[in-house]
């Protein structure tokens, strides 16, 4: 019995490590008072300048990161599908254009052969 409840308990807690990784947008919750971390740019004595190199560096940066950020939901997410806004993206179906050779289905060439 305790080696059943010891294997049930190993389960719940893969599962739910499997939710948490297929589902980012859920976030973190933290109930250990413990775990805190003290924020060294909000507090009053904290700098208000910022140079000019390293806000552009910033900006670059937040553009890379916000770009990542769409490769990884549409990774995460391929029920969302593909949307096309370039009109020289196209593709051609060589099986189902008008000028295609006719071909037979397998078994009408089964009944051929027979025949």
């Amino acid at each position: 019995a305790d080696e059943r409840a010891e294997v049930l308990a190993e389960a719940a807690a893969l599962k739910q490590l499997a939710v948490d990784y297929l589902h980012p947008e859920v976030g973190v919750t933290s109930t250990d008072g413990a775990c805190f971390g003290r924020n060294y740019f909000n507090r009053a004595s904290a700098p208000d300048v910022e140079d000019i190199e390293l806000a552009d560096e910033r900006a670059a940066v937040l553009a890379e990161v916000d770009s990542l950020k769409k490769l990884a939901v549409d990774y995460l997410h391929p029920e969302v599908g593909v949307t096309s806004v370039d009109g020289a993206a196209f593709g051609r179906n060589y099986f189902n254009r008008a000028s295609a050779p006719d071909t037979e289905d397998d078994e009408f060439a089964d009944e051929r052969a027979e025949v």
